[in-house]
């Protein structure tokens, strides 16, 4: 198990690589010029000058990507155009911000969407199994904006329970929370039904009721123990996304995270930001992986006798 990790985590480098490589071709490719952005159109062309020479863009392509693997190898991410700040020292002010953020979203989804998805299975074919499915396409459905302002609306204007948007503790991580929560209630839901549902159709389940197990015991124990690897793939991939920075409900809701950094660095042609925003989330999205296939091992018993024999 442990060369395994070496493996996966050794493999992360060329990964990287390959995302630096792309994602400074595809910002260079973009229209528009980011010392244009900064300065305004009545910019006198010399000042134009210093400043491109200042952040390097009067380099051609390949220098400034060699340069920018230079100041990776140093464990740096360069300074934003426009703060003139370390992309690595915002990254780790904001980060912890969205780590609060998709957790409080997972701690939602995951005990909400488990039971959905196994209530609809165990009561299959009934009224209830379709309001829940029904309702599962919907949260799939509806994109997170537009969710996102109707719960503003509703909860921050029409109600007044909860501030609308900005960064701080229970009340602000609310409403973004939820909002981030829906649609992976919706997919965890349908993921634990279809898991559920084909765990209770196997024939050794006949042989445990004959045996007097009880209901309780049954549904915990050998339904959804055999349910967890789907399940907990999904519940990896959903969190992965989270920790990579929830863009737009980050933006909607003024929450101080990863996925707003990246999205004004978009916006603002922020090259190094968008740079820096991407590799972390490429290197989160990858260990969290990581984490749900070591966590197979202990789930399946046949993953755990294959990892033994290979």
């Amino acid at each position: 198990m442990a060369l395994y990790i070496l493996k996966r985590l050794f493999l992360l480098i060329p990964l990287l690589l390959g995302i630096t490589l792309i994602t400074f071709t595809l910002t260079k490719a973009l229209p528009g010029d980011p010392v244009q952005g900064m300065v305004g159109e009545r910019a006198s062309p010399e000042v134009i000058e210093a400043i491109r020479k200042q952040i390097g863009s009067d380099k051609s392509a390949i220098e400034q990507y060699a340069g920018y693997l230079g100041l990776l190898m140093k464990g740096e991410f360069g300074r934003s155009y426009y703060t003139g700040r370390k992309v690595s020292d915002d990254l780790a002010s904001k980060f912890p911000n969205t780590m609060r953020l998709a957790f409080a979203a997972m701690l939602i989804a995951v005990p909400v969407g488990i039971s959905l998805g196994f209530l609809s299975a165990w009561k299959r074919g009934t009224y209830l199994d379709g309001l829940i499915s029904s309702a599962s396409v919907i949260g799939i459905s509806i994109p997170v904006f537009w969710s996102g302002l109707m719960l503003m609306l509703v909860v921050s204007f029409y109600l007044r329970l909860l501030p609308p948007s900005g960064t701080g503790g229970l009340r602000f991580l609310l409403l973004p929370a939820i909002t981030l929560s829906l649609p992976a209630i919706a997919t965890i839901a349908r993921v634990t039904r279809t898991a559920v549902m084909d765990i209770l159709d196997m024939p050794f389940l006949q042989t445990v009721r004959a045996k007097g197990v009880t209901t309780k015991r049954l549904a915990l124990v050998h339904v959804m123990r055999n349910a967890l690897i789907p399940i907990v793939t999904v519940i990896g991939l959903d969190f992965g996304s989270y920790l990579n920075g929830a863009v737009l409900t980050e933006t909607i809701f003024g929450w101080d995270g990863i996925g707003r950094m990246a999205m004004e660095g978009i916006i603002k042609r922020d090259y190094p930001v968008v740079m820096g925003t991407i590799l972390i989330g490429t290197a989160v999205f990858v260990l969290v992986n990581l984490i749900v296939d070591v966590s197979y091992k202990y789930l399946d018993p046949r993953v755990r006798l294959y990892a033994e024999k290979g």
